[in-house]
């Protein structure tokens, strides 16, 4: 967040050109995604180890697509036994930063809703700002 506020501080005195502006942005902009991605997995259903001891998913902040099918249709799949992992908190995380909303994985818990809507604002501040004005001094 400090590091957005900088780069948006620095904008209107030119300190860096167009292609240090696309590359900063771009930077935070993984930088984003990843940040969240590790508070999503650290804090959705007590943590990964949290997840781990307990057999399967099934509840959490975040309603993940093996979570809301069957038990007939878990097994079938190989999927009675699913736990999230770090790449489907950082499928969400990318998807937030990307399309500034949950696509297929609706978001339960208060926190999750305030977590996701700061990471779109970040990444929307970061996308209109700062990738902005670098193409505009181009």
């Amino acid at each position: 967040i400090v590091s957005v506020v900088l780069l948006i501080a620095a904008l209107p005195a030119h300190r860096e050109s167009p292609t240090e502006l696309l590359l900063s942005a771009a930077s935070l902009w993984a930088t984003n995604i990843l940040v969240f991605a590790l508070w999503y997995w650290r804090l959705d259903a007590g943590g990964p180890h949290g997840r781990d001891s307990r057999l399967g998913h099934p509840d959490g902040a975040f309603l993940f697509p093996q979570m809301a099918m069957p038990p007939e249709a878990k097994v079938e799949a190989g999927q009675h036994t699913w736990s999230p992992n770090f790449v489907d908190y950082l499928f969400l995380a990318f998807n937030t930063s990307t399309a500034f909303s949950p696509t297929d994985v609706p978001v339960l818990a208060r926190w999750g809703k305030v977590l996701m809507m700061l990471q779109s604002i970040i990444s929307l501040t970061v996308l209109a700002l700062l990738a902005a004005r670098a193409v505009n001094i181009l």
